[in-house]
């Protein structure tokens, strides 16, 4: 930084000094330089003579806009002040114009005050009727008669008020009328198309057997995404099809809009989707198990139905065969016939014990399962709502459907093990009757034979 400063101030004297050698140049005596410098002076006067008179213009130019620029804010000034006038003028005359018109309507004011208050009530009906699906423009027609109505400049005159009684008298008759007409259909997928449809009164419009919907807002009718059950689909085609006499149809009587019932169907779901959606890791676990044991205990029923069957076989034959427990309890008897009552009889009885785990197998297992499935139920509405305590926490309990998720977890866990449980207990007792009956034939047969071998040795002893 301080070589940069030294080199500076030199090549400043460099150039003085190079300035100074050029003057002496030029000045060759005192006279001569003396001169120069006069020529000079006179030279920077009239410069600044020059730019004085430039100043001075535009200072004139300046001043002479400025006049301009007040002159126009005084004559501004003053037609604001005259239109002020004008306006206070004219309210004053406005008001006393909305007076007399007030005068001069007399009654008018409480019928117009009426009209529109009942217009405004039915505006609503006329926007979201079926009606208007078929009538166009109604809505639109009935705004502009309540903004006449309630206007303190213009007024109703008579065709205005006889088109709105027409329109209620259109809405009363045609709620009543069965009628077919062309329209612009929206279809579940987006798509819009150019339908017959059949308007029963102000209730419900079918299409293509398909029940629609109307909002005014859209405009147009829409197929409901989730239609009623087969049989009112079925009246809905054959009402479409006939074209004389009765015909059996289901309708929405909460109508009016086109049937809110079942509009709203779409917003309540099915049972799959209220089982896939708020079941949780918990309730597959619960619908996995019971399936399992639903398999299993039909397949022991299966099996057990097939081995009653060769029992009761075999009740009915001399010779024991070995396809069935009866037959090999009984050859077990034919093995030892020298055998005393007392041998016998554990010989049997072994016999009978070791048929017995076959006929009884699985069954503690199905037992197990449908004791487990509402401790899984249990659990899932537990853990639900601790879902739902943390959610209060976080965002706290001034908003229901946030807490909704948890609670329908909790709730559906529960159903989801009785369901389960119900009918596990049931296919439980069956099998375990079936069982118990086979096994109560091996005893019965066992306990016959040795009360016939103890009745031949008491004869023979005698």
């Amino acid at each position: 930084m301080k070589k940069l400063i030294n080199i500076t101030g030199l090549l400043t004297a460099a150039v003085f000094a190079f300035g100074s050698a050029q003057v002496a140049a030029q000045a060759t005596s005192l006279s001569n330089l003396l001169e120069l410098v006069e020529n000079d002076r006179v030279a920077e006067s009239e410069d600044y003579l020059a730019r004085v008179r430039e100043f001075e213009q535009n200072a004139a130019r300046q001043q002479e806009i400025l006049d301009t620029t007040n002159e126009r804010i005084a004559t501004e000034e003053t037609s604001s002040t005259q239109l002020s006038d004008e306006f206070e003028a004219n309210q004053i005359i406005l008001a006393d114009k909305r007076e007399i018109l007030r005068d001069r309507r007399g009654d008018l004011n409480e019928l117009f005050g009426t009209l529109q208050g009942v217009a405004g009530d039915f505006l609503s009906n006329f926007q979201n009727s079926l009606i208007s699906a078929q009538h166009t423009g109604r809505s639109a027609q009935l705004e502009e008669i309540i903004e006449r109505a309630g206007s303190t400049v213009e007024q109703l005159n008579v065709d205005e008020m006889e088109r709105f009684w027409f329109f209620m008298h259109q809405e009363l008759t045609e709620s009543g009328r069965v009628v077919s007409f062309n329209a612009d259909v929206t279809l579940p997928n987006g798509d819009t198309a150019n339908r017959s449809v059949v308007r029963i009164g102000a209730f419900n419009a079918i299409s293509d057997g398909e029940y629609l919907s109307y909002n005014g807002d859209i405009g147009h009718l829409q197929v409901l995404p989730r239609q009623p059950e087969a049989s009112i689909m079925g009246t809905a085609e054959a009402l479409q099809g006939s074209s004389s006499g009765f015909t059996r149809v289901g309708i929405d009587p909460t109508g009016g809009v086109g049937g809110q019932v079942m509009a709203n169907l779409v917003n309540f779901p099915t049972v799959e989707e209220q089982v896939r959606n708020n079941s949780g890791t918990i309730g597959f676990i619960i619908i996995g198990v019971g399936i399992v044991g639903i398999l299993i205990a039909f397949f022991r029923l299966l099996m057990l139905s097939l081995i009653s069957i060769k029992v009761r076989t075999q009740l009915k034959r001399d010779k024991p065969t070995k396809n069935n427990p009866l037959g090999r309890v009984l050859m077990v008897a034919e093995a030892n016939p020298s055998a005393d009552t007392e041998t016998l009889e554990l010989k049997l009885g072994e016999a009978i014990l070791q048929e017995t785990p076959a006929l009884e197998s699985m069954l503690t297992l199905i037992k197990m399962i449908a004791t487990i499935a509402p401790l899984g139920g249990l659990l899932g509405t537990v853990t639900g709502m601790i879902q739902v305590f943390q959610q209060i926490t976080v965002y706290g309990a001034g908003d229901p459907t946030i807490m909704a998720g948890g609670i329908s977890q909790a709730l559906m866990t529960t159903v989801l093990g009785i369901v389960v449980a119900i009918p596990t207990i049931f296919m439980h007792t069956v099998v375990k009757s079936r069982s118990d009956n086979i096994i109560h034939i091996l005893e019965e047969q066992a306990t016959g034979m040795i009360a016939e071998k103890a009745e031949r040795i008491a004869n023979s002893r005698t």
